[in-house]
């Protein structure tokens, strides 16, 4: 099966292949070997080399386990940490897109005449 890769924007292709660069510069520093980082990350040398290059078709779980390898996983927290624009949006107190109900689903089977919500008789005693 051929492997799909994402199209993604110029400034999010160069984003990922800074992101590779230091990455295999946190590697190296370390003195790590490739191998030896691919094996306790659990992927391939391959996909080490695509994760330093920064290939957008490697998933986000490989590149969290090549910043746990290098102990730098606590990074991980500070993306999207301070959404700007959703807190300025959030302030000006925009309309939220209102959001349909579900409709009933074909699966569901009808409920049997009077098998649904039935309000008891009113009793009339004294």
């Amino acid at each position: 099966m051929p492997r799909i890769i994402p199209t993604l924007f110029p400034p999010s292709t160069r984003q990922l292949a800074s992101l590779g660069e230091r990455l295999r510069m946190a590697r190296l520093r370390r003195r790590y070997s490739a191998e030896s980082v691919a094996k306790r990350a659990g992927v391939a040398r391959a996909t080490l080399y695509r994760v330093e290059v920064g290939d957008a078709g490697v998933s986000i779980a490989t590149y969290a386990s090549v910043l746990r390898v290098l102990g730098l996983h606590g990074d991980l927290d500070l993306l999207a940490r301070d959404d700007v624009l959703g807190r300025k949006l959030q302030d000006l107190k925009l309309p939220t897109r209102k959001v349909a109900p579900r409709r009933a689903s074909a699966s569901r089977k009808p409920l049997p005449a009077g098998a649904g919500h039935t309000v008891p008789p009113a009793s009339s005693s004294p």
